[in-house]
């Protein structure tokens, strides 16, 4: 009697268990894309080479081929949803998107609201500096003084490495990169601080109009963002990022918009 009462209750946990992966695939945001037949991708438009637009008003970059790649391995279209940045975390959590594919750091305060990936890439912050003030400043540590301001842009990650590592300056924040170090090319400013990719584009670009201190100062990983609670998203994320970087199909990716110059004359 004991040995057949351990069996149905073995029985019941594996069909209860059952039902609750099931539940769990059924809630998944990628058995809804799949069904869905779209992915939609929240990204910001404005960060060289990640997410920009081209002369067409086109989004392109780095994080969009991404998503293209990913898109038709699931074999679905892929809808890119431009979003203000301070209301792209918001955007996922209230099912605006599947997923922040936006060159976005991964941080602890940002993964207590959202679930990362494996890193896809790493960057780290870099100064744009008013050529005024070459020879004087060559590295960040020489920025930590009241006398110089500094730009960059709000809610970004390089907000933060200027009150950890720069302090003592006067900090001017704005909505956008390109606001920000106009504030250095138009002399308001010092320095601009932000990510070392964007940085060298725009300093190749502008030559002479800023100067560019190379040497990254934070290590910052870039992640994918989706919702919590999701596993088999986050697996195929996971596996797909690997697959892609063992298949040659990221190398490909990279090469195009990081070791090469030929789409700047194409965006705006």
């Amino acid at each position: 009697m004991k040995k057949i009462f351990i069996t149905a209750l073995a029985l019941c946990s594996a069909t209860l268990a059952s039902a609750s992966d099931n539940d769990l695939w059924e809630k998944s945001t990628l058995n809804q894309v799949l069904n869905r037949g779209e992915l939609r991708v929240c990204a910001e438009a404005g960060y060289m080479p990640f997410d920009m637009r081209d002369k067409k008003g086109n989004i392109v970059g780095f994080d969009v081929d991404i998503g293209k790649a990913m898109a038709k391995a699931m074999g679905v279209k892929l809808d890119i949803r431009n979003t203000a940045w301070d209301g792209i975390i918001p955007a996922l959590l209230t099912d605006k998107c599947d997923i922040i594919i936006s060159g976005m750091t991964i941080t602890p305060e940002r993964n207590l609201k959202v679930n990362f990936t494996d890193p896809y890439i790493v960057v780290g912050q870099t100064i744009l500096l008013s050529p005024k003030l070459k020879g004087k400043v060559t590295n960040y540590r020489d920025l930590n003084d009241a006398k110089y301001t500094i730009a960059t842009k709000l809610g970004a990650t390089s907000d933060y490495a200027v009150k950890r590592y720069m302090s003592q300056a006067k900090l001017n924040l704005f909505e956008t990169e390109s606001e920000g170090v106009l504030e250095v090319v138009n002399g308001n400013a010092d320095a601009f601080v932000y990510d070392l990719p964007y940085n060298a584009i725009y300093s190749a670009q502008n030559e002479g109009k800023v100067l560019h201190l190379d040497d990254s100062f934070t290590y910052e990983p870039l992640g994918f963002a989706i919702r919590k609670g999701d596993p088999d998203f986050m697996n195929f994320l996971n596996n797909y990022l690997a697959q892609i970087k063992g298949d040659g199909t990221y190398d490909k990716i990279y090469r195009k918009w990081f070791a090469s110059s030929s789409w700047i004359s194409n965006v705006q």
